[in-house]
């Protein structure tokens, strides 16, 4: 069985659909840990809800990033994860990192990537007058919101749509995305051949 860490940064809600997923048999494996930059953040209740350990890697503690990335990647590595799942993580992981678990990091985008990328990613399409949105799983590789994707729902931007409802809405099929790619994942059968990511 597969074993998975969580890195989030905030309230959690996809942390708590791949919570649900393992609870429910959806997902074969077991969530070892959940790692937080932010002290405060929501997700860590959801964690102890859940009876998953918890770290915190509070950027702010430290002297630099490169400190900063040092600690993370050593949690990273203590957790003993097959899978690290991004879930609302907002640092950009460098270039370390993505080197040491290169094929066994996942990140949920709220955008139909490569439209969107970073910040604001709602926003963006609701002022660029996009009529469809949606979100992306995607492998993590150096780039800003750029690796391999493993999945993507799509939504309707609708007439009077602003960012907020847009997210809402958004945020539905990120809560099925997300969990259906780390199954995906536990069951071998992601195949990446560059940067396509075939199903098997």
């Amino acid at each position: 069985m597969k074993r998975i860490a969580v890195l989030a940064s905030g309230r959690g809600s996809n942390f708590q659909a791949v919570i649900d997923g393992i609870a429910s048999g959806y997902i074969p494996a077991v969530c070892v840990g959940l790692i937080t930059d932010n002290p405060g953040a929501y997700a860590i209740e959801r964690a102890k809800r859940a009876g998953i350990p918890v770290t915190v890697v509070d950027f702010r503690s430290f002297a630099g990033k490169q400190a900063y990335e040092d600690a993370l990647l050593a949690a990273m590595q203590e957790s003993g994860a097959n899978l690290f799942v991004l879930a609302g993580y907002m640092r950009i992981l460098g270039a370390g990192i993505v080197h040491a678990f290169s094929g066994r990091m996942m990140n949920i985008h709220p955008a139909l990537l490569p439209a969107f990328s970073g910040l604001h990613a709602q926003r963006q399409a609701v002022e660029y007058g996009v009529k469809v949105s949606g979100c992306t799983v995607h492998l993590v590789d150096e780039g800003m919101d750029s690796g391999p994707i493993v999945l993507q729902r799509c939504v309707p931007v609708l007439e009077g749509d602003d960012e907020h409802t847009l997210a809402e809405r958004i945020l539905g099929e990120e809560h099925r995305a997300l969990p259906e790619a780390v199954r995906l994942f536990c069951e071998d059968r992601l195949l990446v051949d560059g940067r396509r990511v075939r199903i098997r």
